[in-house]
């Protein structure tokens, strides 16, 4: 497994905008090739989005449809570009 996570700051309308469209985002991360989980944290005024997928692929994949999401529905949006860490699972408990 591999996983990818975005922190985002000054995030507000983004958490709003994902919250009023929530199954269009379970939509967009779903159709991710090896698609496994998605955890969206609300972190105070950000966002740190969590992708799990089965490899590399399907994490840079989550990446490019995440950025595709925000920039379809926040668009006009100075909500910057998201710190990023992403790597191969090593553990799960």
């Amino acid at each position: 497994m591999y996983a990818v996570i975005r922190s985002y700051t000054g995030a507000s309308e983004l958490i709003d905008e994902m919250m009023a469209k929530r199954d269009d985002v379970e939509r967009v991360m779903m159709g991710v090739p090896g698609y496994r989980a998605y955890y969206a944290v609300h972190t105070g005024d950000g966002l740190t989005a969590v992708s799990i997928c089965d490899d590399k692929a399907g994490a840079d994949a989550s990446t490019r449809a995440a950025a595709e999401w925000v920039k379809e529905n926040l668009p006009g949006t100075s909500l910057g570009t998201p710190t990023v860490a992403e790597g191969d699972v090593f553990l799960t408990l």
